[in-house]
């Protein structure tokens, strides 16, 4: 009889050490979640000007690399804003490619650059090299924003909440 006594007194307990130990591992992995970062491709851009860079050689600098293509209506119609978000952020250090898709035409991404003036560098991804370093990416807009240390961040598919984007800007370029 004192044995069931024991094992009944002692049952609140257990569940308690039960739920510490639940919420514990829950903390932890939450934790473990948001510590993980996702480092960014190590690749290479060649801009419209001929010139090779790196991704490595943008450390330092906050990145936001954009895959657009002339032929996407939102695109195009995102484009105004990422060139806003671009002069408002360049001089605290953001750095900014556009990789125009294998798909779109070599002299229509030319036009479209001259014609609005892009003021960031634009790269042709003849191969889908890049794309597919990026983790295959077809869809566009998709737009990766990478932090000082080489890590993604945030992956935009669509165009962005911008002043979502520029919080994010504003924390990553502080940091």
């Amino acid at each position: 009889m004192q044995a069931h006594v024991d094992a009944v007194s002692r049952k609140p307990l257990l569940i308690k050490i039960g739920i510490a130990i639940v919420i514990a591992s829950i903390g932890l992995f939450v934790m473990l979640s948001l510590s993980h970062k996702t480092p960014a491709p190590d690749v290479s851009f060649t801009n419209l000007q001929g010139e090779k860079i790196s991704l490595k050689s943008l450390r330092g600098k906050v990145v936001m690399v954009n895959f657009w293509a002339t032929s996407c209506t939102t695109c195009v119609g995102e484009m105004p804003k990422m060139i806003e978000t671009y002069d408002k952020y360049k001089a605290h250090g953001l750095d900014f490619v556009a990789v125009a898709m294998s798909y779109d035409p070599p002299n229509y991404v030319l036009n479209f650059v001259k014609t609005r003036a892009l003021p960031f560098q634009v790269a042709l991804d003849t191969n889908d090299k890049i794309a597919n370093s990026f983790g295959d990416v077809k869809l566009t807009p998709t737009t990766f924003v990478i932090d000082k240390q080489g890590n993604i961040i945030k992956r935009y598919v669509g165009e962005p909440v911008f002043a979502e984007l520029h919080q994010l800007l504003d924390k990553a370029l502080a940091a």
